[in-house]
């Protein structure tokens, strides 16, 4: 029932859903995919960031996810030592238009911070389901490794209230993907922002897997 109402919403916002044997994907166009994002009030009672288990060591490589990312990310490949230590790559942080050589200048952001994934439906999941969005390594826009004090400005801000300097197209349909992706609301002033964002980036589109 659950999937059935999200492609309802998803054709009602000019989304195209997938045939049956592929339903699990989604493509819009970035204007039309934010408008037909659901609109619910943000509950904070009761978040604990301690709820969304992270930087899990899924495969048992010893590379928890922070690592996973930092090497999938890096636009010159790390060497990779005992206990994940990762020496001579380097990394591009789209949000301020920086290179950084040391993975300790960067920080892997939740896109959809855990605070606002939390106040738009998560905390409505069970904690495995917590812990998949907090480490998911299935979709590269759920986690970004970006400059480690800009990330700490965004905190737990939607789009209403912080954009990155850089890649404002890219952040607004990555916001999207990933909203899309874990089935999340929006609030009012969020889907407002988006929608006026999204204005400015024609010709966007969006195609995403949902996670559940």
């Amino acid at each position: 029932r659950t999937v059935l109402a999200l492609v309802a919403l998803l054709l009602a916002g000019g989304v195209a859903v997938a045939s049956p044997a592929s339903a699990e994907t989604v493509t819009t166009a970035l204007r039309s995919g934010v408008a037909g994002l659901p609109v619910a009030t943000e509950i904070r009672t009761g978040y604990d960031r301690a709820l969304f288990p992270h930087w899990t060591d899924a495969d048992g490589d010893g590379c928890n996810t922070r690592y996973e990312v930092l090497i999938a990310e890096a636009t010159t490949a790390p060497s990779v030592g005992s206990g994940c230590w990762l020496s001579g790559g380097r990394w591009y942080s789209y949000y301020d238009n920086a290179y950084w050589t040391a993975p300790a200048d960067l920080d892997i952001d939740h896109f959809v911070p855990l605070a606002e994934a939390w106040d738009s439906g998560a905390r409505t999941w069970t904690t495995t389901v917590r812990r998949a969005f907090a480490n998911d390594l299935g979709d590269y826009r759920s986690l970004v490794a970006v400059t480690d004090n800009v990330n700490q400005a965004k905190g737990d801000q939607d789009p209403s209230t912080w954009m990155p300097s850089y890649g404002r197209c890219r952040y607004v349909g990555e916001w999207l993907a990933v909203k899309l992706r874990w089935r999340l609301t929006v609030d009012t002033a969020e889907r407002n922002a988006l929608i006026s964002l999204a204005g400015g980036c024609p010709g966007v589109t969006n195609t995403v897997t949902l996670a559940r």
